[in-house]
């Protein structure tokens, strides 16, 4: 049930009117059918996986906080190896057997399970380092790890920002009812004019590289893919995030302006900043972070971002991507420590922060290592100068999103947008609906790019 079509607006609705008029002890109830529809609407059968691994993680937290020693530990281990043995079955047999010599074997990768495993992982080691209380009732943890609106891309919404909201509930006030909408028709905006624009270039090229040679139409794919990637998985955060706030949640905020980054360490702080944020407190923290010394801290970094590559997909393309960032992180820690860049200097060094990000996307995007490979090689060493990939159309909505970026970034106008009159707001909705219509790129519903992690 992709948040773009009428099917989802019209089941937001109805879940929206019968959670306000039913009496508060059954909205939870509510809450968790309308949650668990919403991810059968997929592939029914997948949420028979999903609920094994809310009972496992469940009864593993209540085991945690009642046991000592070794069986706290034999506990959490359970609860670890149920969520990393689901995702590695699924997300990683075949890139194992691909390695191995084997031939690959047809498996469905459940939907979302990226992400709700992290969720529950996340959760089980709070608890274990005693930074979360264990849930005692099954249906509140069972809502917690399945709330349809983050459910299957994120944000990764962790236990103690969600139940924050649960055991405070209290009605959105009508400051938050304006922004619930603004976030998510802003998540239309950029999912269906800007990110499905920007997806046409990329396709267009990369489904096959080989056959358009040249330096300008390898730059000018790769750019339109960094452009959709960002648009497609900012765009179904901001519907995520509104959509939560509806029902009287605050989801975490998930990007923040990322290609105004001035280094690849900024921009990891702005980028799926929840994923990020699990990366340091569950995996660098747990190596040692920065406490062992500049040569482990290195290592620890390259690993780190490793295994954020492989979190997102299983080849070797987005192994190289997250040890392609590990690298420069590294990197940057050695020439700049861990300083801001304020000042005139922002400017140039945002423009290479951009390059190097977009160089990364292209092992992201292309099909195989070598198609990856090829394009690389195109971009700098390409025999001819070629044509751009990007329409005119395309180009001015390329200019467009760095002129409200900038102004979001130093509060120029949207401030003062949310801070208008009731009229002035309405005719910015207006705005964005004809824009949506005239410049929506196709009549099919295009996934959003991060359904397949």
């Amino acid at each position: 049930m992709l948040f773009t079509t009428p099917t989802f607006v019209a089941f937001l609705a109805i879940t929206l009117i019968f959670f306000y008029v039913l009496p508060k002890p059954a909205r939870r109830y509510l809450l968790l059918t309308a949650s668990l529809v919403f991810y059968m609407a997929w592939k029914a059968k997948f949420v028979l996986l999903l609920l094994t691994l809310i009972t496992t993680d469940y009864f593993a937290a209540l085991w945690i906080v009642h046991k000592e020693g070794k069986a706290r530990r034999i506990a959490l281990l359970v609860s670890l190896t149920a969520n990393i043995g689901f995702l590695g079955y699924f997300k990683y047999t075949n890139f194992l057997r691909d390695i191995v010599g084997f031939q690959p074997v047809d498996i469905i990768l459940p939907l979302g399970i990226s992400f709700h495993t992290f969720q529950s992982i996340s959760y089980v080691i709070d608890v274990y380092r005693g930074e979360q209380p264990a849930i005692t009732s099954y249906l509140d943890y069972a809502l917690f790890v399945s709330f349809f609106p983050q459910l299957v891309a994120g944000p990764i919404v962790r236990a103690k920002e969600f139940f924050h909201d649960y055991f405070n509930w209290g009605p959105p006030t009508a400051e938050e009812w304006q922004r619930g909408f603004a976030m998510i028709l802003t998540g239309f905006i950029k999912k269906l004019v800007f990110a499905d624009q920007f997806a046409l270039a990329a396709d267009r090229y990369f489904i096959d590289p080989r056959a358009i040679h040249g330096i300008l139409p390898a730059w000018t794919a790769s750019i339109a893919f960094a452009l959709q990637i960002f648009f497609d998985f900012s765009g179904y955060t901001d519907i995520a995030i509104g959509v939560a706030l509806l029902f009287g949640f605050h989801f975490p905020e998930n990007f923040r302006r990322p290609y105004l980054a001035a280094s690849i360490t900024e921009f990891w702080h702005r980028w799926h900043m929840t994923l990020s944020g699990w990366l340091r407190d569950y995996v660098y923290i747990s190596l040692g972070g920065n406490r062992k010394g500049k040569l482990r801290t290195y290592a620890n970094l390259l690993m780190t971002m490793l295994i954020g590559g492989l979190w997102h997909g299983a080849s070797w393309n987005f192994v190289i991507w997250g040890g392609y960032h590990g690298l420069v992180l590294s990197i940057e820690r050695v020439v700049w420590g861990r300083g801001e860049h304020r000042g005139i200097i922002r400017i140039p060094l945002a423009m290479l922060t951009f390059l190097i990000a977009t160089v990364g996307w292209v092992f992201f995007r292309a099909k195989t290592l070598n198609a990856a490979i090829y394009v690389i090689g195109q971009m700098f060493a390409g025999r001819n100068f070629g044509i751009s990939m990007l329409s005119s159309v395309q180009v001015h909505l390329a200019v467009a999103a760095l002129i409200v970026a900038l102004a979001e970034e130093y509060n120029v106008i949207l401030t003062q947008l949310a801070q208008a009159p009731a009229w002035a707001r309405t005719i910015a909705a207006v705005l964005a609906l004809f824009a949506i219509e005239l410049f929506t790129a196709t009549d099919r519903s295009i996934p959003f790019v991060y359904f397949q992690f």
